[in-house]
């Protein structure tokens, strides 16, 4: 037999060994097989093609790209390195290898897994459309799973606010109805995804249960529903339910490092500024390394956020690197992580270099002038310096005239002890939204009305006047308006207050005549009571008065007499009997008082060892000096002559105490 003849037959029986290997599931000795035959000819395709099936199950991915790199197959390995490099968390890899590829239409594998790789692009409307047409052109076991991630990845066009058309997905099974909750959460109806997510754990555990599975497992699948209606909750500001939950999915340690890592975000959410210590473990958990792939942009970038916020409270040396590196990795909250370097400079008391911080993006973002110079003069307030703050406000052009900032500028000045400014920008107010009311829009009630009051005070009737007018006319039917505005012009124009006060209404509208009459009796109640008290008695002899008058009504009420209630006496009181002298002082203080005696205490035997307590007495000198000097306060017959009732427990104390001898 040749050379070439024994190999050939080595071959096929190694080819035998590998596929009885891959049926049973041995991989690691399949691929000691298919080693051997790529050792004994490299140009073996299936046994190349068997190499790369081993690894892929044995989830070395990285010595298969290593393998494909050094190796040039003649079969197309373009789903085979795509998967590895998605496996490996580098999904832009993959998606480039694919369209690389040249391959058009993509076979039913690329599909699967180009939809799985543009999931985790966050591409969902692309996702959508490819899960879309798999679903329409394939029909087989998986089709429940394709119809699950169809729905996840409209639960994610929903949070996105895509306005992209959804068809409506059925809801039999605990997957989909966890998604469409989801789906409501993000359209912001909260309450009805609390119900779905409801129904989705109790059909998970209902399933689970008929599949045979320990409670471990029902946990471990039930702790995602569980973290998201906790989410809905705390949406819906039931933050110590939310927390509760919370706390439980962490205490199980689940395996899914990204449920962990937003349970952990949201405790730290729920303890705000309390609870430190707590909220930096559970940001170290938010934020760790294996939980990062797992996690969509979006929930990275609020705990990079939530992180910087800590830190900011927490004042850690690491705020202002933490806060840059938040700013240049998303645009979109630059801006925000400025407002946390400047206010961990507040705290430091370096107010100029924030100022001056501000002031530079400023420059870069014109836009945002208005938010910077606001911040600038929280800075300036802060600092003390309340000039530059108001010289700040009075720069913001037509944004000055905002009710808010009108608020402020008045508040500022009526704090610099300067009303004549305080009232000036309010009239210019109120001049601006008399040209501008087409633009202004809003609800000026509550500055007209502070205006107009600002005014009056002021003695400026004239001026309050006018924002009294404007507030008349969005209010027209108020007639505590009108009322003020007959007494503003009642003083600079007489003519126009009488005018005015023909609109208000008459007074038999107001009130009823009995009404009027109880009003009219009180007024002379008052009065009469008032001239009492200020008008001194007169020592002269009596006058008549008629009945009718309130003077007589007077003099009726003097008549009355207060009567003086008797004090009570005790039941045995004997009038000739002399009081105790004692009888304020506390029991404690009087001459015979004696305090209980403590029976936990145990009585001081004295004498020689196997006397008895009343023996012990006789020879208790300190005892027979005490009996011999009577007390003043009771008598010598009042002393106890025999032994104490408490003899007979203390025989019994004694004889156990004997027994441990």
């Amino acid at each position: 037999m040749s050379k070439n003849e024994n190999r050939e037959a080595t071959i096929r029986q190694l080819y035998t060994e590998l596929n009885k290997q891959g049926s049973n599931g041995e991989y690691e000795k399949a691929l000691k097989s298919a080693n051997k035959i790529l050792a004994l000819d490299q140009s073996e395709q299936k046994a190349l093609q068997c190499k790369l099936v081993c690894l892929i199950q044995l989830s070395k991915f990285e010595e298969v790209l290593k393998f494909l790199d050094r190796t040039q197959p003649a079969y197309d390995c373009t789903f085979e390195r795509a998967y590895c490099q998605y496996r490996l968390n580098q999904p832009e890899a993959a998606y480039k290898t694919i369209q690389e590829s040249g391959v058009k239409p993509l076979p039913p594998n690329l599909k699967e897994l180009m939809a799985q790789i543009l999931y985790r692009l966050e591409k969902f409307e692309e996702c959508f459309d490819l899960y879309r047409d798999i679903i329409k052109n394939t029909h087989d076991d998986y089709d429940d799973e394709r119809t699950t991630n169809m729905s996840a990845v409209a639960a994610n066009l929903c949070v996105e606010g895509s306005k992209k058309e959804l068809p409506k997905l059925r809801e039999d099974t605990y997957e989909l109805t966890y998604n469409a909750a989801c789906a409501l959460a993000g359209k912001q109806q909260f309450p009805e995804a609390e119900k779905k997510l409801r129904t989705s754990e109790k059909l998970c555990r209902e399933f689970l249960e008929e599949d045979g599975a320990t409670e471990e497992d029902i946990m471990d699948e039930v702790a995602i529903i569980k973290v998201q209606l906790a989410y809905c909750l705390q949406m819906q500001g039931k933050s110590k339910e939310a927390s509760a939950i919370y706390t439980d999915a962490l205490k199980h340690k689940t395996n899914d490092q990204a449920l962990t890592a937003v349970a952990s975000n949201n405790l730290v959410v729920i303890n705000k500024d309390q609870n430190m210590f707590d909220s930096k473990k559970k940001m170290k958990q938010a934020t760790s390394e294996q939980a990062e792939h797992k996690l969509t942009s979006k929930q990275k970038k609020l705990i990079a956020f939530n992180n910087c916020l800590l830190a900011l409270f927490t004042n850690q040396a690491d705020c202002q690197l933490l806060a840059s590196r938040l700013g240049n990795s998303y645009q979109d909250l630059e801006f925000q992580s400025l407002l946390i370097r400047v206010s961990q400079m507040a705290k430091d008391k370096k107010f100029k270099d924030a100022v001056e911080l501000l002031q530079n993006y400023c420059k870069k973002q014109p836009k945002q002038e208005l938010e910077v110079k606001f911040a600038i003069i929280q800075l300036q307030l802060l600092a003390g310096n309340r000039k530059a703050a108001v010289e700040i406000l009075e720069s913001l052009g037509e944004a000055k005239y905002r009710p808010g900032v009108v608020s402020a500028l008045v508040t500022l000045y009526l704090g610099l002890d300067n009303k004549n400014a305080a009232s000036n920008i309010l009239k210019t107010a109120v001049e601006w939204y008399k040209k501008n009311k087409a633009t202004a829009g809003g609800d000026l009630t509550d500055m007209w009305r502070q205006a107009a009051s600002f005014h009056l005070r002021g003695g400026e009737a004239e001026t309050a006047a006018k924002s009294l007018e404007e507030l008349l006319r969005s209010n027209p039917t108020d007639m505590k308006i009108l009322a003020q505005l007959v007494i503003a012009y009642a003083q600079f124009n007489p003519k126009k207050a009488q005018e005015a006060s023909k609109k208000l209404p008459a007074l038999e509208t107001l009130a009823t005549g009995a009404e009027i009459d109880a009003l009219e009796a009180t007024n002379w109640m008052m009065i009469a009571k008032a001239v009492k008290k200020k008008m001194p008695s007169s020592a002269g002899g009596k006058t008549d008065q008629s009945p009718g008058t309130p003077g007589s009504e007077m003099t009726k009420q003097k008549k009355k007499t207060v009567r003086k209630r008797k004090g009570k006496l005790p039941k045995n009181y004997d009038a000739s009997a002399v009081p105790d002298p004692e009888r304020w002082l506390p029991r404690y203080e009087r001459t015979g008082y004696r305090k209980k005696r403590d029976r936990r205490v145990k009585e001081v035997m004295k004498g020689s060892q196997g006397v008895s307590s009343g023996q012990a007495d006789q020879y208790d000198m300190s005892k027979s000096y005490n009996q011999t000097k009577e007390s003043p306060a009771t008598p010598a017959t009042n002393l106890p002559t025999g032994p104490a009732p408490r003899q007979l427990p203390r025989k019994s104390q004694h004889k156990k105490k004997k027994g441990k001898h």
